[in-house]
């Protein structure tokens, strides 16, 4: 993927991803997992969840597919993406919102298959 005007978030999103790339990425962003692209794409299709579009840059970057849900959810959805035979990586957020002005640390916290 090719990183050239992407939001500073999105670029967060496909670094950490690099790093696991056989692993659904769960991104935490404030009160939600959300997931993107293909993990997006496998993720909707396997949680029965929306698949829908965000805004991933520029305006000549083309819309990326989205997905997530709840925070506090992850308990729910966390088995049912094991049990379809998916490596999940759980990142999180390693500070508080608030607290910064610029883009929030974050870091994956959790392999599980």
């Amino acid at each position: 993927m090719a990183k050239d005007g992407l939001t500073p978030m999105m670029k967060q999103f496909y670094d950490l991803k690099a790093k696991h790339p056989d692993a659904l990425l769960l991104f935490r962003c404030g009160d939600f997992y959300e997931t993107y692209a293909q993990d997006a794409v496998e993720a909707a299709a396997i949680l029965g969840i929306t698949l829908t579009r965000r805004n991933n840059g520029k305006e000549h970057m083309p819309p990326t597919e989205m997905a997530g849900f709840p925070h506090h959810a992850l308990d729910t959805y966390l088995p049912k993406l094991v049990r379809a035979g998916r490596r999940v990586a759980i990142c999180d957020q390693l500070e508080d919102p608030k607290l910064t002005k610029t883009l929030v640390k974050r870091g994956i916290t959790e392999l599980v298959t």
